[in-house]
């Protein structure tokens, strides 16, 4: 979310969901659900592969 500049707030609004569901997702204590993942990648116009794949290297 960082490189296409959005929030945890941002995706949350635009989801119709709780930021802290949000939060949940970022910090890996909770999992989203293959529908939110699309939904996911839909806002933020990448494919939804690129948010299962680690970018730490």
């Amino acid at each position: 979310m960082t490189e296409k500049g959005k929030t945890n707030k941002d995706l949350a609004d635009a989801l119709k969901i709780a930021p802290e569901t949000v939060s949940s997702w970022c910090t890996n204590s909770a999992q989203l659900s293959i529908k939110k993942l699309f939904e996911v990648a839909i806002y933020l116009n990448i494919e939804a592969g690129d948010l299962l794949v680690s970018s730490k290297k």
